[in-house]
């Protein structure tokens, strides 16, 4: 059970590896079988991937199945909110990546046969998940005499969370050995040439000087430049794959967020007036604290100057039990007892021993070493070879444990408060996260006075009454405006602050809006005009600490946008087009920068070091167009006039300096390894594309 105790320590969310292709890990135990969902209804359907449908219960149960093994990996019994989102998505990648080359692997004959499994988990050089669940700590190494007492363990008991917990490992090391073989394949087949090479590098190396002169489209008004319909029809048409969208709804909304009043401020000042006396007289401040403060109590030495105002001079004044407030800071009431001083150094030189342990099996076992260890120190055991030989802080080991000087709060709080309080020369043993230290302080440095101090919180917080307040105010507006042309008119009557929103289907928030998924879910079941409702029919959303109610004001569905929409964009488009032609035919045919700069009025500007590949030309800023027509010229030519992001530019290249291409090989080989790399990429979103992958998460989730 201790390796089982290692893997819940350091597995996160699944096993994660680092593949070539930045691959997440793969979750899913089986691919979804094709007719599983053929038989359930057709609003159960929550994907189709490569011709088959994925049930919403099917898929349900393998994030279920991916949440109970992170709990048992964190010892925890619930998941928050974007823990079970990102264990969702995480199942989602796996899913469509098995359904989008499973029929690939088969075509290609691409498998892991069970000598090969075997090979991957026991053989020689196991695979990267088994040499990180059972590395040995001491030695580097996999240990497998632990890993052979944990594959039998779980292999005799296949009801228990181990067996299910290696079929999860063993699914992932099979599909990541498909996909490595499957990447294989493809860049096997990527060849850099030495043209390619040659061509490369020229391209990094060649840097030009130039001058350059330009003119503003704005220098023509746009009132001069007409636009037909006709012209902005066919420019539609041409280009409309640059509108394609996405369904998304355009809600208006308002917030009603619940502050706490007055009243309820006033409740709270009462309240901690009323304790001052008890708290003035009780024998233990910090526990009191604990159970009546709104904040934990901070057990922190403070130096005079980590304190401000009021609060220092009383704090470094009074003595031990001496209260002060109530005072506000913030959000909240305070009130402040002054627990014990202490004369701490402001820093320490101390050295160290860390036997390391990472389960509580360990963690008793690395206690029994560290008091043995100490008893050899106290009777005059050398620390710096017992240091060297035992430590596993290979940082300060090799150095005899020695840690230098530091400051409060370098170190990990349990190990800083050994520092500090300690005396020069005592042996102490401390456990942390890290394990279990052996801590001696050599020196101290300058020694100040601190203080600690007790401090009960009362957070000024809403009432169930001002909710209710808050909540019947947002009823009323509701109730008395139904639909859109109601709720503006009430919003500017009121003088209220509407929002606006435009929202798709697998958003997760609305920006400023806690656990705003509900209002996007509820967005698309609307109908334009009419309020956004909740689940249980109301026009309230309660989203954190604020009501929050919405109107539909326009749905765009997944497709291409209208050209009614963009004429606007369209016609700014064109206008640029005509204006560049305008001014390239004011430009042309002149090649004396000074002249042609007069002509138009203009002036002539340079650029030094332009290269293929910089993203900007100073002076200029981001203009492709120029960098390339630049990077191309020979010494002393002259551009035609080039249509720039901006304006229309003519370019003549003043010096160019080509460089010095020698290293052909490792061009070369970086070539390839960058093909490689976007082959395998983009191959694979091909085939995701091809799979014709429908999601339909959105309506469930």
């Amino acid at each position: 059970m201790a390796t089982l105790e290692k893997i819940r320590n350091r597995a996160g969310i699944g096993i994660t590896i680092i593949i070539g292709l930045a691959l997440a890990a793969f979750v899913l135990g089986d691919a979804v079988q094709s007719g599983s969902s053929i038989m359930s209804a057709n609003q159960q359907v929550i994907a189709e991937i490569a011709g088959e449908s994925v049930d919403y219960k099917e898929f349900q149960k393998k994030v279920d199945d991916l949440s109970d093994i992170y709990k048992m990996n964190s010892g925890s019994t619930s998941l928050d909110q974007k823990t079970t989102e990102q264990i969702r998505e995480q199942t989602w990648m796996g899913l469509v990546r098995n359904l989008t080359m499973k029929e690939i692997y088969e075509n290609l004959g691409i498998g892991v046969t069970s000598n090969e499994l075997f090979d991957l988990v026991q053989g020689e050089n196991p695979h990267a998940i088994i040499q990180s669940l059972f590395r040995d700590q001491k030695t580097g190494t996999v240990n497998r005499q632990a890993l052979i007492q944990f594959l039998k363990y779980q292999q005799s008991n296949t009801t228990g969370p181990e067996h299910n917990y290696w079929l999860f490992v063993e699914n992932q090391i099979l599909e990541e050995r498909s996909f490595t073989k499957y990447n294989n394949l493809l860049t096997k087949g990527i060849y850099t040439t030495t043209d390619e090479a040659k061509f490369s590098l020229e391209g990094k190396n060649k840097k030009v000087n130039i001058d350059y002169v330009g003119k503003p489209y704005s220098s023509i008004s746009d009132s001069s430049i007409s636009v037909s319909t006709a012209e902005a029809e066919k420019y539609y048409a041409n280009h409309k794959e640059q509108y394609k969208q996405e369904a998304s709804r355009d809600i208006e909304y308002i917030l009603y967020p619940v502050v706490a009043s007055k009243s309820d401020e006033d409740k709270v000042i009462k309240w901690i007036n009323d304790i001052k006396t008890e708290f003035a007289g009780v024998e233990d401040p910090a526990a009191y604290v604990n159970i009546n403060s709104d904040k934990q109590f901070d057990p922190t030495f403070f130096k005079k100057s980590d304190l401000t105002g009021a609060l220092t001079d009383f704090a470094f004044n009074g003595k031990a039990g001496d209260i002060y407030g109530p005072y506000k800071e913030g959000q909240s009431w305070k009130l402040c007892k002054i627990q014990k001083f202490e004369e701490l150094p402001d820093s320490v030189n101390a050295r160290h021993i860390l036997i390391s342990a990472t389960t509580q099996a360990e963690a008793a076992q690395a206690k029994n070493t560290a008091d043995s260890l100490k008893r050899v120190l106290t009777l005059g055991g050398d620390f710096g070879a017992i240091a060297r030989k035992y430590s596993r802080d290979e940082g300060s080991a090799v150095k005899g444990g020695e840690l230098g000087w530091f400051k409060r709060g370098m170190m990990v709080k349990p190990f800083d408060d050994a520092a500090f309080f300690g005396k020069i020369n005592d042996y102490q043993v401390v456990t942390s996260q890290f394990g279990v230290h052996i801590i001696q302080v050599t020196k101290r440095g300058n020694t100040t006075l601190n203080v600690q101090l007790a401090t009960i919180v009362r957070n000024i917080e809403p009432s169930s009454q001002t909710y209710q307040q808050t909540y019947s105010q947002a009823s009323k507006f509701a109730s008395e405006n139904r639909d859109l042309k109601a709720f503006r008119a009430a919003v500017t009557t009121q003088n209220l602050s509407k929002r606006l929103a435009t929202v798709f289907e697998a958003d997760k928030e609305i920006a400023g809006l806690e656990n705003s998924r509900l209002l996007v879910r509820a967005a698309f079941k609307a109908k334009v005009g009419e309020p956004v409702l909740s689940s249980e029919g109301t026009p309230i959303f309660e989203l954190g600490t604020q009501f929050v109610i919405a109107q539909l004001s326009a749905v765009q569905e997944k497709g291409y946008s209208s050209f009614a929409s963009n004429k606007p964009t369209i016609d700014m488009a064109i206008r640029k087009d005509k204006k560049a032609e305008q001014l390239k035919a004011q430009m042309a045919g002149k090649t004396d920068l000074a002249s042609l700069a007069s002509s138009i009025g203009s002036n002539v500007a340079q650029a030094q070091d332009i290269n293929f590949e910089a993203y900007s030309i100073p002076g200029l800023g981001v203009e492709p167009a120029i960098t390339g027509v630049a990077s191309v010229l020979e010494p002393g030519a002259v551009s035609k006039p080039v249509a720039g992001s901006t304006g229309v530019y003519v370019v003549k290249a003043t010096a160019v300096n080509k460089g010095v291409n020698t290293d052909i090989a490792n061009e070369k080989s970086q070539a390839k390894m960058a093909l490689g790399y976007r082959v395998s990429v983009q191959a694979f979103e091909a085939l995701r594309e091809s799979a014709g992958v429908v999601d339909k998460r959105a309506k469930f989730y």
